[in-house]
């Protein structure tokens, strides 16, 4: 029995080659497209739509809850909950605060960067389909990739794997899930 197929993958040996074909398989209707590659490539990050990112506004919220909460932590113990007149200072003193309300900024947008950054790639994940492909180790190399995933809505095997055989690929492959 054959496995589920996750994509498939064609070989290409230019940057130059991979960001052409990437735009032809966006131009034919392709929409679930990766691409794999040794260096990052600006112009790939174009045609393949790459540029938006949500782990921003996860940094903001996260800083902005970690300021609050330490700007309120601190105006509950010293106003609320045990009161303590020192030198005659009112007992809502904010410049005091300042200071803790500042590291827990920091503390918590630095945790959301980090937290959001893996959630946001699918991390931890040591494996991926395309590892199956013996060719690919070369990704780290000196080769480029590009993967046509097969739950994309204009997927069909045969025509996907001539299509991608008709943009010059050093080598098309299968790539089982």
């Amino acid at each position: 029995m054959r496995s589920p197929l996750h994509g498939i993958l064609a070989e290409f040996e230019s940057p130059s080659e991979l960001v052409a074909a990437a735009r032809r398989a966006k131009e034919r209707g392709y929409r679930k497209v990766e691409a794999y590659s040794p260096f990052p490539i600006e112009e790939l990050n174009d045609v393949l739509h790459l540029h938006h990112s949500r782990l921003p506004l996860i940094v903001l919220i996260g800083g902005i809850l970690g300021g609050l909460s330490g700007y309120l932590l601190q105006y509950y113990i010293a106003v609320i909950d045990y009161p303590i007149n020192i030198g005659g200072r009112p007992l809502h003193s904010w410049p005091s605060f300042i200071v803790v309300t500042f590291e827990l900024t920091i503390l918590f947008a630095a945790l959301a960067a980090v937290f959001g950054m893996l959630a946001l790639n699918g991390l931890p994940k040591p494996y991926h389909p395309v590892f199956n492909v013996p060719r690919f180790a070369l990704a780290s190399r000196n080769r480029f990739f590009l993967c046509v995933e097969s739950s994309d809505p204009q997927f069909d095997r045969k025509d996907t794997a001539a299509f991608l055989e008709s943009l010059d690929a050093k080598e098309v492959s299968e790539v089982a899930d």
